[in-house]
């Protein structure tokens, strides 16, 4: 396998956006005397997220910010996590709550969302800050389409006049993110797994986002020769079977799941990303490592902007 083109890469994006985030923490600090703060809500025992949640932490300490995690159990009721927002809300020293998804079943997850201060909204899922997205209005972005702009700007990756493809039509991902690059200029599409003829759509695309949540389901007839291809997706591959499907071609790849028995891939096919890209982020260490740096800058945001000090 020959790579066709040039590597994003997520993880230096981030120590630049990190290197900006610290001074700022630093300014913030000696003029109000305290750090910005962030309080991260994590019900339940979801391995995943608690992982996401620990980087969460760490980079947050690593910055000189607070932060803190409340664990709420597993059987927390509704009603009982709208009290733990309100008292979070009411805390001065708290700029930032974010809600790490998924919530126990038995929780309404929608009322929790918007039961945050759109002040403290850090995620930029509260319907305010929804609209204010929608109006091209100042307000915190969601993390991972934030991140993904910020990554194409970075790179020198021209977005204006350019035809935009996402994949995928979630609230958390691909509907912030065709606004974004709408208002970036682009001519957007949204497709789905069910747009008719979806790989002809996206070889259309001089930038193709995959937002879908299915791995490599994106595959070398949807990706056009030159094209920025942005992998959003992670997908944890148990299956040999599936592995053998999606990395035939690398026997490094199959060797490695082999020895762990488990292989992380994200929802584009990554040979054929890496052969038929002009530019493309791998999985992991593409945009995974930008959402968490986006959740500190937003925080830093949210504190500068509430705070009058």
């Amino acid at each position: 396998m020959e790579a066709m083109g040039r590597i994003l890469d997520g993880a230096h994006i981030r120590d630049q956006i990190k290197a900006e985030c610290a001074p700022r923490v630093a300014q913030f600090l000696q003029r109000c005397g305290r750090p910005p703060g962030l309080s991260v809500v994590l019900a339940g025992n979801n391995q995943a997220s608690q992982v996401y949640v620990r980087s969460k932490t760490r980079t947050a300490a690593e910055l000189g910010m607070y932060s803190e995690t409340l664990t709420p159990p597993a059987s927390v009721s509704t009603e009982e996590l709208l009290e733990l927002i309100r008292e979070l809300n009411a805390r001065p020293e708290i700029d930032g709550i974010l809600v790490q998804l998924p919530l126990p079943p038995q929780v309404d997850t929608q009322a929790i969302l918007q039961a945050v201060s759109p002040l403290k909204d850090v995620d930029g899922f509260h319907p305010v800050n929804a609209g204010n997205l929608m109006a091209n209005r100042p307000g915190p972005r969601p993390c991972t389409p934030a991140g993904i702009m910020e990554m194409l700007r970075r790179s020198g990756i021209a977005v204006a006049r350019q035809k935009a493809v996402v994949v995928g039509r979630s609230d958390i991902v691909g509907k912030p993110m065709a606004l974004l690059l709408l208002h970036a200029d682009a001519t957007v599409t949204i497709c789905h797994t069910k747009t008719p003829d979806l790989p002809a759509v996206c070889r259309e695309a001089d930038i193709l986002v995959a937002a879908i949540g299915r791995p490599a389901f994106v595959t070398a007839e949807h990706i056009r020769p030159g094209a920025t291809v942005i992998d959003v997706g992670i997908n944890r591959l148990t299956e040999r079977s599936e592995a053998e499907r999606i990395f035939q071609r690398d026997p490094a790849k199959l060797a490695a799941f082999d020895q762990k028995g488990s292989l992380l891939v994200g929802d584009v096919d990554p040979l054929a990303m890496a052969e038929r890209a002009g530019a493309w982020t791998p999985v992991p260490g593409g945009v995974g490592p930008l959402t968490i740096a986006m959740l500190m800058a937003n925080t830093i945001d949210c504190a500068e902007h509430r705070t009058a000090c």
